[in-house]
Order: structure tokens, then sequence, then C-alpha cells
């Protein structure tokens, strides 16, 4: 498909949920972007700094009570980390982190993102949205994308989910929210549904669809969200229509734009752009640590 026509399909979707839809175009656009990649881990991925501890945990869809799975990572030693922020451990727990995957499922590159945010100083939960299958083609994860969001009630019911285990059970005090790709589009809609319930949301190269005017208006969530220049699946018109969008609320929305393509943080794919994913990367933990931490020095 030649890079015109493709912008000319892409512009006609606007209207349409994108990266995080729920529509069978959507997916044919993320398979546009995603051509020649595959999910493989590369030496590019990251370790957490500090050791962790990982493991699937069981929670409980709110709306049907259906048991789901989920990947959660947390610090070995989560009393050192809380000391070292200067807080009680008796008195509190670990902030949560709910982690949405790309439209690859949730892979080996995701289970290490998420043990890397857990090296950060925090509880993240990776939430499994296509049901224990993952992709290693882009025909493979168009289909899985296409399942999933034939039902968006069911997607936000494992994201309410999530954070209600972390809420709950892990006793977090403060959850965010933070996604790629598909999973970014899936940060968006989850604060369109619950625009008061996170603590703060990280969305990378989502599509912004879901934050009308209204849910913007609606919103408490603090928001930090990354787009590249050259993405051809969220497009920059999507980011200019957001930042419109956001004139005239009182919406914590804060907007970075790279000089990358669709999916720059990833490093199992072509458009990995170290620079970007390293400086997106350095303004997510201040971000997090501004707003899920307490008790501690900012840096």
């Amino acid at each position: 498909m030649s890079r015109l026509l493709f912008a000319f399909l892409l512009a006609c979707s606007l209207l349409l949920t994108g990266c995080g839809g729920d529509e069978s175009s959507d997916a044919e656009e993320m398979a546009e972007g995603h051509e020649g990649d595959t999910p493989a881990a590369t030496e590019a991925a990251r370790e957490p700094s500090i050791p962790v501890e990982s493991r699937e945990v069981t929670y409980y869809d709110p709306d049907s009570d259906e048991s789901v799975t989920g990947y959660l990572a947390v610090p070995a030693s989560p009393d050192s980390v809380l000391s070292a922020r200067g807080v009680d451990p008796a008195a509190t727990s670990l902030p949560g982190i709910v982690v949405i995957h790309e439209w690859w499922g949730l892979n080996d590159n995701i289970r290490t993102a998420t043990r890397r945010l857990a090296g950060e100083g925090y509880r993240a939960l990776a939430v499994d949205l296509y049901s224990d299958s993952t992709a290693q083609t882009p025909d493979r994860a168009q289909s899985l994308m296409q399942q999933a969001t034939q039902d968006q009630a069911q997607l936000m019911a494992n994201v309410r989910g999530a954070h209600d285990y972390l809420s709950l059970e892990m006793n977090a005090p403060r959850v965010a929210v933070l996604g790629w790709c598909f999973g970014g589009g899936i940060t968006f809609r989850a604060l369109a549904d619950r625009p008061t319930s996170f603590d703060a949301a990280v969305p990378y190269y989502g599509t912004p669809e879901p934050m009308t005017e209204e849910a913007l208006r609606a919103l408490t969530t603090p928001v930090l969200a990354h787009f590249g220049e050259q993405d051809e699946v969220v497009s920059p018109e999507e980011v200019d229509a957001l930042e419109s969008r956001l004139q005239g609320t009182n919406a914590d929305v804060q907007v970075h734009r790279y000089d990358a393509g669709h999916a720059f943080a990833n490093p199992s794919g072509e458009s990995y752009d170290p620079d970007a994913a390293s400086t997106a990367w350095s303004r997510t933990t201040a971000f997090l640590r501004t707003h899920l931490t307490t008790g501690s020095s900012q840096d």
C-alpha cells in the first residue's frame, strides 16, 4: 500500500479508536504500522534497577465476578524502597501500576517492561487482554486485537479489576495506568471509563480519540502522553486534535512529541528509537514519582 493511500485511509478513520479501538479497520492500520516487526526480545530490553520478584496472579472482573490472570512484579524488598523514600513501611504500602500490553499481547517484552517498572519501586500488574494468547506475526496480532476489541466492556472490566486488585488486595495507596500502542489506546479508554479513579496515567502512542471534551472535563487524573511525529498509526493530526480539545478544560495532560515513528519505545520493533525511548522513560519515571510516591523528596 502506498504512503498516500495509507494516509487517506488513516484520515478516514479518525473517528474510530485506532490503536486500541473496536473496528477491524483499526487492526488493519496497526498491521500497516508494524509491517516487518517481530516481538522477539532484544538486548535493548532493560531489566530492573533493583531486584524484583514476579508471578502470575488471579483477580476478579468486578462486573462478572469471573477470575482473570495477570503478571505481577514487585520489589524483592519493598520495605527498603519505602524507607528510602522516608516512609514508614508499617504505615503504608507501595503504589501500584496497571500495565497494558501492546498489540502483540502479554509477551516477554511486556513482562520485562513490567519488571523494570517494579524496579522503580512499584507493584506493577500487567493485564492480559488476549486471554493467554500472544502473537509472533503481525497477522496473528491483528486477529487477536480484533477479537479483543469486539467486547470493549470486557476490556474495561479487566482494567478495573486490576486497579481494584492493586488498591484493595495489595493495599496500594495510589494506582497509575500505563500502556503502549494498543495498550496506550486502552489507557485513554480507561481514563474515559473512570476519569477519577487513577492517580496517574502514561499512554505511549495510543489513539486519544476516547478523550472527548466531555471526558477531559471530567478527568482528574494527571496524564503524561508520548507520541511520535513520524507515526503512521496515530497521526500528528490526531495529537493536534487532542491538544485542541484540551483548550478550555482543566485537564492535567502533558503531551510530548518525539521525532520518531510508532512503537519507538519497543526494543523489538523496527521503529525502535533509543534516544526517544530513553527520554520518554526518564519523563515517565519522574512523572510517576511525582504523582505516586509520598514522603520522599522529588528530583
